[in-house]
C-alpha cells in the first residue's frame, strides 16, 4: 500500500516521500506456492470428500476426532463457562451493535415496483442468500469480532442456514472466546475445522449436507486464496489480504495518537501495511520518532516492528487536496482522518474500505465491533471498486417484470426490429408471436 511510479505521475499537487517500501506492493496470497497448495487441496477434497478433509485436519491441525467435526452445545457451554465476565459483556455488546447497524442498513433497502411505460410494471426485491459458510479465524490472535461481522450480519439479513467453522486446537477443541462470540452472534452449529479444508468442506456441503451458496470470513494467505479459487462455485465476501491502515493528518494531530493508531493495525501481521499522509513535515518527523519509542514498549513489537520496517510509508503533501489524491490512489482498507477539517475529506475521498473521522474515532473500535460497522473490508486497492461486507452482501437484488396485453406493441415491435438487424430469428419470433395474437 504505497505509491507506484505510475501513481506518482497522476498526482497533480506536490508531495515528498519521507519513507516507503522498496519492494513491489504485492499481496501475500499471490505467492505461487500458496496458489499451488490451495489448488491441490481443493481438488483433493472435491474428489474425495470428508476423508480428505479429515486427513488435512489431522496433518495441519492435529485433529483426532474422526469425521465428527461439530462442537456439541454442551461442549461449548463447558469451554465458555470460565471466560471472564467483562469479556463476555464486551462480546455481547459488540455482537449487538453490529447487528443493530446491519438492521439500520437493511431498513434502507426497500423493495419497489413501478410502471416503466403504460402496461409494463417492473420491480425489485431483496432476497437473502439461503446457505452461508462463515469462517472464524483463530490463529496467532483470535479475531473475536469476526463472528459479529459474518454470522450476526447474515442473521440480520435473514439467511436461514449458516454453518460456521473455526480451527481446533491440538486437543480437538476450539478457542472458547471465539465460540462465545459465535454464540452471541446467533450461530446454530459450529465445527472444529480450520484453513482451506474448512472452506472446502462448507463449499462442497460436507459438514451439514448442504453446499454453501456463499463463503465469508477472514484468514491467512491460504484462506484468501481458497476463497479466490472457490469464487464462481460459491459467492464470497471480499478477497482480503493483510490488514491495512492509513492516516491523513495535519498539524493539529498529535504524534502519539498517529503512531499508536498506525501500530495498532501493524500488529495484525508482519506484512500489514501502514501509511501516513500528512500536510505537516514537522508531524511526519515526529511520528517516525514516536513509532520507534512506542515499539520499544509493545509486546507485539516483533510483528508490528517488522510490518512498519518493511511496509510502512510516510508522504508529506502540499495540501489537503493532494493528500486526498494520494489516498484515493492507495485505496486503503482502513482510513483515519486526524485533521481539523474532517468534512473536506468526507466530501472528497472516494476509495476506502471504512473511514474514521476525527480523533475520537479509531480503527480499533470497529475492529472489535464497538462502532457497529463491518470490519471485513477490501484490501490491496480493492476499495477502488467495492465496499466491504455488509447486510447487502447477503441479499440478492432481484428484479421482475409483468406486462399487460395493451403494452405488447410498445415492447414487441422494437424487439422485432432489433432482432432482425442482429440476425436472431428466435428472439424475433418470440416477440412476433405476441404481435400476431393481437390481430
Amino acid at each position: 500500500m504505497h505509491l507506484t511510479p505510475t501513481d506518482k505521475n497522476r498526482i497533480s499537487g506536490a508531495f515528498t516521500v519521507v519513507r516507503e517500501p522498496a519492494r513491489p506492493d504485492v499481496a501475500a496470497q499471490s505467492d505461487p506456492k500458496v496458489i499451488e497448495t490451495v489448488s491441490s487441496m481443493l481438488s483433493d477434497i472435491e474428489r474425495n470428500g470428508l476423508p480428505a478433509v479429515r486427513r488435512y485436519a489431522e496433518q495441519l491441525d492435529g485433529w483426532t476426532g474422526g469425521d465428527d467435526f461439530e462442537i456439541a452445545a454442551e461442549r461449548i457451554d463447558g469451554l465458555t463457562a470460565q471466560l471472564p465476565g467483562d469479556l463476555r459483556a464486551a462480546l455481547d455488546a459488540g455482537a449487538e451493535r453490529t447487528r443493530r447497524f446491519a438492521a439500520m442498513q437493511r431498513a434502507h433497502l426497500t423493495d419497489f415496483e413501478d410502471e416503466v411505460i403504460p402496461g409494463v410494471v417492473c420491480g425489485q426485491k431483496y432476497v437473502p442468500v439461503q446457505n452461508v459458510g462463515a469462517y472464524l479465524p483463530a490463529g496467532r490472535f483470535p479475531l473475536l469480532a469476526s463472528a459479529f461481522m459474518t454470522i450476526g450480519v447474515a442473521r440480520t439479513a435473514g439467511v436461514p442456514n449458516i454453518v460456521s467453522a473455526t480451527p481446533p486446537s491440538n486437543q480437538g477443541g476450539a478457542h472458547p472466546a471465539v465460540l462465545y462470540a459465535a454464540r452471541a452472534s446467533g450461530a446454530d452449529r459450529i465445527f472444529a475445522l480450520g484453513g482451506v479444508q474448512a472452506l472446502a468442506a462448507m463449499a462442497f456441503g460436507l459438514l451439514d449436507g448442504v453446499a454453501a451458496d456463499m463463503i465469508v470470513g477472514a484468514g491467512n494467505a491460504f484462506v484468501a486464496e481458497a476463497k479466490r479459487q472457490l469464487y464462481g462455485k460459491v459467492g464470497i465476501d471480499v478477497l482480503a489480504g493483510p490488514s491495512e491502515v492509513a492516516v491523513i493528518a495535519d498539524e493539529t494531530a498529535t504524534p502519539t495518537m498517529v503512531a499508536a493508531d498506525l501500530l495498532a493495525q501493524a500488529e495484525h501481521g508482519p506484512s500489514s501495511p501502514a501509511c501516513l499522509v500528512t500536510t505537516s513535515a514537522t508531524l511526519a518527523a515526529a511520528v517516525e520518532i514516536e513509532i520507534e519509542r512506542q515499539l520499544a514498549g509493545l509486546s507485539t513489537r516483533e510483528i508490528a516492528g517488522a510490518a512498519w520496517r518493511d511496509w510502512g510509508s510516510i508522504y508529506v503533501a502540499d495540501s489537503a487536496k493532494t493528500a486526498a489524491q494520494i489516498m484515493d490512489l492507495l485505496a486503503p482498507e482502513h482510513l483515519e482522518i486526524l485533521a481539523a477539517d474532517t468534512d473536506f475529506y468526507l466530501d472528497n475521498l472516494h476509495n476506502y474500505g471504512s473511514l474514521f473521522l476525527g480523533e475520537w474515532s479509531t480503527v480499533a473500535y470497529a475492529d472489535k465491533g464497538m462502532s457497529g460497522t463491518n470490519h471485513v473490508l477490501p484490501t490491496a486497492r480493492g476499495a477502488r471498486y467495492t465496499g466491504g461486507l455488509s447486510v447487502t452482501g447477503y441479499l440478492k437484488q432481484l428484479t421482475y417484470q409483468k406486462a399487460t396485453k395493451d403494452a405488447t406493441v410498445a415492447q414487441a415491435q422494437p424487439v422485432v426490429t432489433i432482432s432482425d438487424f442482429e440476425g436472431m430469428p428466435g428472439h424475433r419470433d418470440s416477440a412476433q408471436l405476441r404481435l400476431d395474437l393481437l390481430a
